[in-house]
């Protein structure tokens, strides 16, 4: 089973893909953890991506595919994976597919969150008071401003995936809103026809 789940910072999607991770014994891949351990690890394409933070600049789409490639071909990976954050862009979502072609693999679904942007606002802030009042630090992309330059960033860019998504009949688009339990059946009951879930 190979999904990917999209929507905006504070949608729910890390907690539905630990949910995913725990039922269907499949890992979370996330961009960033695989970009940092690529790094701590000293691989070719860590290394590439160690030279281009270095001089300051954005890790390009060449370099992040290679390093899906890299966490894809592992073992534990070989039964599926769940995508959390990426693509971001119609032009990775694009270099995904070729890559998984070249090893004869497609993704299975995509679960885009529907959510109520205002909502969300008050969602993030409401767990940044939480945090907070328990004494705990609260998380820099929970602010109020850090989270609306997200949320834009969001839209200028990544929103361009669900169409390419969609136009492909992989898209399923749920409600971001509803509780946690309601977003996991939604989720599955998504999955039942698409893959051997």
């Amino acid at each position: 089973m190979r999904v990917i789940l999209l929507g905006p910072p504070g949608a729910g999607k890390g907690t539905q893909a630990q949910r995913l991770v725990e039922r269907h014994g499949i890992p979370q891949l996330s961009t960033g953890d695989m970009l940092r351990e690529a790094v701590a690890k000293g691989t070719e394409i860590g290394r590439r991506a160690q030279a281009v933070m270095d001089a300051g600049q954005l890790v390009s789409d060449e370099i992040v595919i290679g390093i899906v490639a890299d966490r894809i071909d592992q073992d534990d990976a070989r039964k599926g994976f769940v995508l959390d954050g990426f693509p971001r862009t119609v032009a990775q979502a694009s270099a995904l597919e070729g890559m998984l072609q070249e090893r004869k693999l497609a993704i299975d679904a995509v679960i885009e969150f529907k959510v109520d942007e205002q909502r969300l606002v008050e969602r993030i802030e409401k767990r940044a008071r939480e945090t907070a009042s328990a004494g705990l630090p609260v998380r820099k992309d929970d602010t109020p401003e850090v989270f609306h330059r997200r949320l834009r960033e969001f839209r200028q860019a990544t929103a361009a995936v669900s169409p390419y998504y969609r136009d492909r009949g992989l898209l399923r688009q749920i409600d971001g809103m509803a509780p946690v339990d309601s977003v996991t059946a939604e989720i599955e009951d998504a999955l039942k026809g698409r893959v051997g879930a």
